[in-house]
Formats: structure tokens, C-alpha cells, sequence
């Protein structure tokens, strides 16, 4: 099972405020731990949402707006993608996770990434077989 883990942003995150050297270590430590699992199949931090755009979806019509976005708590400042075999263990492993903003209040949320088994019958055969396509397209590419 695929789990996004998404570290939340915060104020500090948002203003640009970069990691400290102790935990930009703890959190490498973290995620050789991952890799030496084979839980990891990636992770990063992300910029400040002032450095991003949205784009807003209305039938066909499409409106970027660019950030900052005001509501932190519902922001995201980094991820891990991992593949475990249960959400218990996806809690496991993140409870072992250094604070993401080392003093003070963190939150991460899990996830689960769905697979096409989770979206029934509307997901036809030609349409996995393209999902399998583009898949082993990107694998080869990377």
C-alpha cells in the first residue's frame, strides 16, 4: 500500500524559514532509515506557497491565482511518498519522524494513494492499460 505523507505547513514554513542544521541531520538520519526499509519511494520539501500558483477549475474555464495562500494549517510544506503494508504502519514509521519544525506544534497527515482497483468498473481495461503504459513510460524515463 502507497501512503502521501504530508508534513503541514506553518507560519515559520510559509515565511521561508529554512531548517535547522540538527535537523536537517535528525531528518536525514529519518530517511536513510526509510530507504535502508524500503519504505521510501520519494520525499522533499516544498517552497512557500508565495512561490506557487492554484489554478481554479470552473466547467471550462481555468483562473490561476498566485500565491501566498492564506490558510496555513491547510498548506503543505513537504512529503514523503512511502509503500508499507498497512496504515498502522505508515503511523508507525511517521511517529518515528523528528518534529518537522523541531519546537512547538507539527502535524503530518497520511494518506492512502489509491490504486485502480479503488476507482470500480468506470475504470475500464483500455483505460489501466494506458495508466500501465504511462507508468512504465516514466519508470524508463527516470
Amino acid at each position: 500500500m502507497k501512503f502521501m505523507v504530508m508534513v503541514k505547513a506553518t507560519a515559520a514554513s510559509e515565511a521561508g524559514e529554512m531548517p535547522s542544521e540538527k535537523l536537517l541531520t535528525e531528518m536525514g538520519q529519518f530517511n536513510e532509515e526509510l530507504v535502508r526499509a524500503g519504505v521510501m519511494l520519494a520525499g522533499e520539501g516544498l517552497h512557500p506557497s508565495r512561490k506557487g500558483a492554484r489554478i481554479r477549475f470552473n466547467g471550462s474555464q481555468r483562473t490561476v491565482i498566485d500565491g501566498p495562500f492564506a490558510e496555513t494549517k491547510e498548506l503543505v510544506a513537504g512529503f514523503w511518498l512511502i509503500e508499507v503494508n498497512s496504515k498502522e504502519e505508515a503511523i508507525e514509521w511517521m511517529k518515528r519522524c523528528p518534529n518537522p519544525f523541531e519546537e512547538g506544534e507539527s502535524e503530518i497527515e497520511i494518506r492512502q494513494v489509491m490504486t485502480a482497483d479503488d476507482f470500480g468498473p468506470e475504470f475500464t481495461a483500455e483505460a489501466r492499460a494506458q495508466e500501465d503504459r504511462l507508468r512504465e513510460q516514466i519508470a524508463k524515463q527516470h
